[in-house]
């Protein structure tokens, strides 16, 4: 008997824990590059990329060369009991990349949430204070101390009870909403007023664009005097590009286009190529704040995914991704706002280089969820993988790999315009 979505469907109902959500009911039998077939056959262009994680595209050929290679030599010893140069050699290459004019250490594990958890160990160890404040709208991760920074109950955290406490929430700078930059810095304050000391804080985590939280992009001069703060009270300023990393945005890192460098820079995703890697890159003083035995992980900074994250920056270069990153953005913001100016359920169309979104409202501005649902159902039905975000959930988000044709893009585009004009 064949394998249909339908039975796998099933399968995953019965054997998997309720709580692993699944957007698409499909199972996925290949891929290569933007595009995925299921078990039945049936091919979608890929406009989510595994949630950012293949800018490079399903299955490039020079990342999957690296892992053979690497395969070939040995898959695992703990780079605590035997060190590996691939290790080595991409905390050397995040070092001269992540942006800072200072000397600059990496801490290598397996996940984002992994790589949050250790950005506010080291932030607590270099500045003995133990608070965090994170933003509305923040998504950090599941575990539990970035379930404290990430900025929504439900579903995350929803009936687990209270998180670790000594997380403070200050609002992200958002004008389409409300919010702006003056509020933004002005929540801070009131958190030094109300709640805790500075010298009572470690961190300041800020993602660069917001994922999760729906693709508002924080301006350089909000990310400025975020770092005027912090330099102000001796605060580790911490910038999550899991999502925004690896050129996502149009540079290697969001943190680029902002002016301002921070102290701790976390990235996973796309990093390396869809092989789970993830860290932690920061001043070297900082980075080496915790003893010998602090830090590490039984499968942290894999070989094979070593391999494969140094493979990815070799692609970048190559084939100027970063400028194929902000070409990708013109287009797919072009075709948005062309349909946001004859259809005014799209409220605003954003974005950074190639992460691109936009924001549905009902006729009488309110966000409009329902819609977001149906577009991203109907156009999995005309062959397109889409996902939707934000605190409302009314937020088409496009993470399409950089690496797609102008073909694709467009066919990709001309099925979201389909949707629009039949619902």
């Amino acid at each position: 008997m064949s394998k249909t979505n339908e039975s796998l469907m099933q399968r995953r109902q019965n054997a998997v824990a309720r709580g692993v959500s699944q957007i698409h009911p499909i199972a996925v039998q290949r891929a290569e590059n933007a595009t995925v077939w299921d078990v039945e056959g049936r091919q979608y262009i890929d406009f989510a990329g595994g949630i950012a994680v293949l800018n490079t595209g399903h299955r490039h050929p020079k990342v999957m060369d690296a892992v053979r290679r690497q395969l070939d030599q040995f898959t695992h010893t703990c780079f605590q009991v035997l060190a590996y140069e691939p290790y080595i050699a991409l905390c050397e290459r995040l070092n001269d990349m992540v942006p800072g004019d200072f000397a600059k250490k990496t801490l290598l594990v397996t996940t984002g949430s992994e790589a949050l958890e250790n950005a506010v160990k080291i932030a607590r160890a270099a500045t003995g204070r133990a608070g965090v404040i994170a933003f509305t709208g923040a998504y950090h991760g599941r575990t539990m101390m970035t379930l404290s920074m990430t900025g929504k109950v439900a579903p995350y955290s929803a009936g687990m009870g209270l998180m670790p406490g000594g997380v403070y929430r200050a609002q992200f700078p958002c004008p389409l909403h409300g919010v702006s930059d003056d509020d933004a810095i002005a929540s801070i304050e009131r958190i030094f007023k109300n709640d805790a000391q500075p010298q009572d804080i470690a961190a300041i985590v800020i993602e660069p664009v917001q994922g999760e939280g729906g693709f508002y992009v924080a301006s350089p001069a909000f990310m400025q005097r975020l770092r005027a703060l912090c330099d102000q009270h001796g605060i580790m300023l911490v910038a999550d590009e899991v999502q925004t990393g690896a050129g996502r945005t149009g540079t290697f890192f969001a943190m680029e286009q902002m002016g301002v460098a921070a102290d701790l820079t976390t990235f996973a995703k796309s990093i390396a190529g869809g092989f789970p890697i993830a860290g932690v890159c920061g001043r070297a003083d900082v980075m080496d704040a915790i003893a010998p035995g602090g830090l590490g992980g039984t499968y942290a900074g894999s070989p094979l995914a070593c391999a494969a994250a140094l493979a990815v920056m070799d692609v970048f270069e190559e084939e100027n991704l970063l400028a194929r990153s902000r070409t990708v953005g013109e287009i797919l913001t072009g075709r948005l706002n062309a349909l946001a100016a004859d259809d005014k359920r799209i409220g605003d169309v954003r974005g950074l280089g190639a992460m691109v979104a936009c924001e549905l409202f009902t006729a009488d501005g309110a966000p409009d969820a329902e819609l977001t649902g149906r577009i991203v159902a109907a156009a999995r039905d005309k062959g397109l993988i889409l996902l939707s975000c934000g605190q409302y959930g009314n937020v088409i988000r496009i993470l399409v790999p950089l690496t797609a044709t102008d073909v694709e893009l467009h066919a990709g585009m001309d099925i979201i315009a389909a949707c629009f004009a039949e619902l």
